[in-house]
């Protein structure tokens, strides 16, 4: 396959960007990645996601596909060898849906006051998030992954949220292992994967865009 075939249109330190790269790194699909400025949006981008105008894209032969989780459920079937993403079976896919859903709907949108808001709101913020956190513990139970013995969708739709865990704890002053172990456990687990380790950029990078974001 020509790497030009496959783009990524990317901002490093973007939890769902970093979910394509995953999928991708398991498919062993070769790609090219192109960062993104938000300030200053690229036409490609314009012209590929004109509705909502922000990164993800992928780009497959001259056609874009738009939505992290979308994008990875079009990976796995575009690219249907082993390792599967989503499960065969009907109601384990429904399953695997429906937690990727939580995590977006749940997770982001709590995480980002955890190290931006101040006072009140971000107690409540911290306390809440925690809670998400616990209901996923819930949910990752005793197994090695989210879908059982094999790393899969629900893994790739989370894994990118903790490579943020560091500015939480620096910004949120409070401590994953002690709040969250079994997840920090599965964390570990998954960045064993070289999938996930080449697509996940070092936390320590991550505080530092956040600090600047923050200034």
């Amino acid at each position: 396959m020509e790497k030009s075939n496959v783009v990524l249109l990317d901002f490093w330190p973007s939890v769902y960007a970093m979910r394509v790269k995953i999928a991708l790194e398991e498919k062993g699909v070769s790609y090219e990645c192109r960062q993104e400025d938000f300030q200053a949006k690229s036409a490609l981008l314009l012209e590929m996601n004109p509705v909502y105008k922000k990164i993800p894209v992928l780009i497959h032969n001259g056609k874009s596909i738009c939505e992290s989780l979308n994008i990875v459920e079009y990976i796995d079937e575009t690219w249907n060898h082993k390792p599967s993403i989503l499960p065969s079976d009907p109601y384990n896919r429904s399953q695997a849906k429906f937690w990727g859903d939580y995590i977006d709907k749940h997770v982001y949108s709590i995480r980002r006051k955890i190290w931006m808001g101040k006072g009140k709101e971000q107690e409540e913020s911290k306390k809440k998030f925690i809670e998400c956190l616990k209901t996923l513990e819930d949910e990752l139970g005793e197994k090695p992954y989210f879908g059982g013995d094999d790393f899969g969708y629900v893994d790739v739709a989370l894994i990118p949220f903790t490579s943020w865990f560091y500015t939480y704890e620096t910004y949120g002053k409070l401590s994953m292992e002690e709040e969250c172990p079994k997840l920090v456990a599965w964390a570990k687990r998954c960045m064993e994967k070289e999938s996930v380790a080449k697509s996940l950029p070092h936390p320590h990078k991550v505080c530092g865009f956040a600090s600047t974001r923050l200034k």
